[in-house]
């Protein structure tokens, strides 16, 4: 299972973010655990300086703005 995080204050756009990863894994039938992370140290962990940004496995994916479906897609199905 893979694990996703999303990191940001809990703005509407980290947690459209969050809601459209989730949507996107069940249409696709793959197990993920989004989680929300709204603690500004560990978006500094990870470098984050613009929300929402997204994790995945432990790597910074994106962040800035709303991912696209073809990204979340791509995030998904990569071993």
């Amino acid at each position: 299972m893979k694990t996703i995080k999303v990191l940001g204050s809990g703005c509407t756009k980290c947690q459209k973010t969050a809601e459209m990863i989730s949507r996107i894994a069940a249409e696709s039938a793959i197990e993920v655990s989004v989680i929300k992370v709204t603690d500004p140290a560990v978006m500094m962990e990870y470098g984050v300086m613009s929300t929402p940004a997204v994790v995945v496995d432990e790597q910074l994916m994106h962040s800035g703005s709303i991912p696209h479906r073809a990204d979340v897609e791509a995030w998904l199905v990569k071993a």
